[in-house]
């Protein structure tokens, strides 16, 4: 299975912000969307991302002092991506190596999408529950 299969099956919208969008904005879309992480687009191209546990670390470090900060203050920017003919075994792998929960998926250096842990894992799942159950049909004679 690849990238790109679970890309065709889920909600194709992305999240986006700005580096200059105050972060506490940028809070608000991730609660008003109930999504983990955002694009964070500069000039129309990928600069970074802004994820919750981003947001967690800025309050540790700040003492809940947001008010002044910008996106820009605690995006990631040294970006992990992959391609949508990746393999999602390996996708897998360095998403759990790396410790990351979303991952931007690029083709050619354009974004085409974000996939999450969740969504692999759902996908694994899915997958998983029809080998099995073919494994039941072929024991039970059924084809």
């Amino acid at each position: 299975m690849l990238v790109n299969d679970i890309l065709r099956k889920k909600d194709a919208t992305l999240y986006t912000t700005d580096p200059e969008t105050p972060l506490l904005d940028a809070i608000h879309q991730l609660n008003d969307h109930n999504v983990g992480a955002l694009l964070v687009l500069e000039k129309g191209q990928l600069a970074g991302i802004i994820s919750e546990r981003d947001v967690l670390h800025a309050v540790g470090k700040n003492d809940g002092g947001l008010g002044k900060m910008k996106v820009r203050d605690i995006m990631t920017t040294d970006l992990i991506t992959c391609d949508p003919n990746a393999n999602l075994d390996k996708v897998m792998v360095l998403m759990t190596e790396k410790r990351i929960r979303h991952l931007p998926v690029l083709e050619e250096g354009k974004l085409t999408g974000l996939i999450s842990i969740g969504d692999v894992v759902k996908s694994r799942l899915r997958e998983i529950e029809s080998e099995a159950q073919d494994l039941k049909d072929y024991i039970r004679g059924v084809r």
